[in-house]
């Protein structure tokens, strides 16, 4: 019985499918002819100024030497 439903669950897919396509497939889309623009774009900027960086590794390293 299974089979039967697999089977019979195929060939509705099948049908639908070629259905689907009966139209036939459309022309394709014409290529688009817009020239290339090139755009300089900034260099990503850090969101954190390096200074408070080694700040806080410094204070880290402050905190760390203190608890021993």
């Amino acid at each position: 019985m299974r089979l039967t439903t697999t089977l019979a669950a195929a060939a509705a897919i099948a049908v639908s499918g070629v259905a689907a396509n009966a139209g036939g497939l459309s022309a394709p889309a014409p290529e688009m002819t817009v020239a290339p623009v090139m755009m300089d774009t900034p260099a990503p900027a850090g969101s954190i100024n390096s200074g408070y960086v080694v700040l806080g590794l410094l204070a880290a390293l402050v905190a760390a030497s203190g608890s021993f």
